[in-house]
């Protein structure tokens, strides 16, 4: 029986950095389901998509 890969949602308000972190995670073979740049949006990828990990910065726009 193998492990499945978490499902991981990568919260950053700057655009380089979460596209930087999505590649090297995808490279690791790490599915990432979504993508967010503020608090609420991240709220709502959440609710969309239930990632078992969110890896996000802790000064967001709209919502820390």
């Amino acid at each position: 029986m193998t492990e499945a890969n978490p499902r991981v949602l990568v919260v950053d308000d700057q655009t380089l950095v979460r596209q930087g972190i999505r590649s090297l995670l995808e490279l690791a073979g790490i599915d990432v389901v979504a993508e967010a740049s503020d608090g609420a949006e991240a709220i709502k990828e959440c609710l969309l998509n239930e990632p078992d990990v969110v890896l996000l910065d802790l000064r967001m726009p709209v919502h820390d």
